[in-house]
């Protein structure tokens, strides 16, 4: 599955949809290829302050455990709950069911990260 159009992308996989000050994070469909069978996330609670460049969060697989890493600072806002009940969401809908958390970010630039068509270039 192609990485969609609307968000950017990090190098260590994870995605970012902008919509306002209201950032979304996830994985991408690559690395839930390369994990496999996700069956835990530990994702931070609402108000965490996140650094750029820093792990906000860890997924488990059978293969592995990896750490999530927050390309943007801002204030979590949600994390998504459904995860917690039912981490395979993940697996099924990477980009839309199986986001990960919400971050208030003003003034955020998503201009470094890398667009759907280098992404895919990449890792497609």
């Amino acid at each position: 599955m192609p990485a969609p159009t609307d968000r950017r992308y990090s190098e260590s996989h994870e995605w970012y949809k902008q919509e306002g000050d209201i950032i979304t994070i996830g994985i991408t469909q690559f690395a839930v290829d390369e994990l496999t069978d996700i069956t835990y996330l530990d994702l931070p609670a609402p108000g965490k302050q996140l650094t750029a460049g820093a792990p906000f969060g860890e997924i488990e697989s059978v293969k592995a455990t990896s750490e999530l890493y927050s390309a943007i600072a801002g204030e979590v806002l949600e994390s998504n709950s459904n995860l917690k009940d039912d981490p395979s969401l993940v697996n099924q809908d990477p980009y839309e069911k199986g986001w990960m958390i919400k971050v208030k970010a003003p003034g955020a630039n998503l201009g470094s990260l890398l667009s759907a068509d280098d992404y895919n270039a990449k890792h497609g």
